[in-house]
């Protein structure tokens, strides 16, 4: 493992390299904040997928696209005086040290991580948050910020008393849904549909489960048995259209026992 005067010299090193391609190169040195964020989106969507395949060579080098855009965007603001990366790492610092007061002050967790989630919150809101979900990004995707409304609400106390209570609600949703169908008013059955989606994110939260993670796991192997479907009709000289569904689902039922 390297030490720590061997991490601080690496950090040091990104940089001075970063420094360097501010003033030589054409293309860095006109960047922006804003020419930068989709980029920086991107990027994170790429750290993503290599954590949901479990690459750590991949995870490796997607942190450290991240960690460029944390020090590009370091460099920019202190070309204007605003901060810079000593900034940044002073004041994430102070506010890890605050928000642990377990870590860092006297307070007793009782080695409960939701009492930790609960205090965290808490401390947010002193900190001039006027809301408990003030933190929750508007421009997360609907899932992630569904899901993160949930923690942070439930931070707070406000939750199911029971896991089980979460089933009532997701049939009262379906129930709601269904009767919106019958009437056949598109507003509607768009608002059920969010609702029932709510619920069921609600669900997997309250069992331990990132949606997120569960749908992209079904995602894939979705993708991968379609494509098992693909290739074998290929192999036959057949177009898929040309297949009855009850040919085309006795391929996949033949999928779903070879693809886990």
């Amino acid at each position: 493992m390297n030490s720590r005067e061997e991490k601080l010299q690496a950090i040091g090193r990104l940089m001075d390299t970063m420094d360097e391609l501010r003033v030589k190169c054409p293309w860095d040195r006109e960047q922006t904040f804003e020419s930068l964020r989709n980029l920086t989106i991107e990027e994170t969507y790429e750290l993503a997928e290599a954590i949901s395949d479990r690459n750590a060579v991949q995870i490796r080098s997607e942190l450290g696209d991240l960690l460029l855009h944390i020090v590009f965007y370091s460099k920019i603001a202190s070309e204007s005086g605003e901060f810079d990366i000593k900034d940044v790492a002073e004041t994430i610092v102070s506010k890890l040290v605050y928000r642990h007061p377990h870590v860092f002050g006297d307070t007793d967790v009782k080695n409960d991580p939701g009492l930790v989630k609960k205090n965290w919150e808490e401390l947010k809101i002193r900190e001039g948050n006027s809301s408990v979900l003030g933190g929750v990004p508007e421009a997360l995707p609907a899932m992630i910020k569904a899901n993160r409304i949930q923690e942070k609400v439930r931070a707070v106390g406000f939750d199911w008393e029971q896991n089980e209570q979460i089933w009532d609600k997701i049939n009262e949703e379906l129930g709601e849904l269904k009767a919106e169908i019958t009437g056949m008013n598109p507003e509607e059955i768009e608002n059920e549909f969010g609702d029932l989606f709510f619920s069921v994110i609600n669900a997997a939260r309250l069992y331990g489960i990132d949606p997120e993670t569960a749908l992209e796991k079904t995602n894939r192997k979705f993708i991968k048995r379609f494509r098992y479907l693909e290739q074998k009709t290929l192999k036959k000289g057949i177009l898929l259209k040309e297949l009855s569904f009850g040919q085309m689902n006795e391929i996949w039922e033949e999928a779903k026992r070879q693809i886990e």
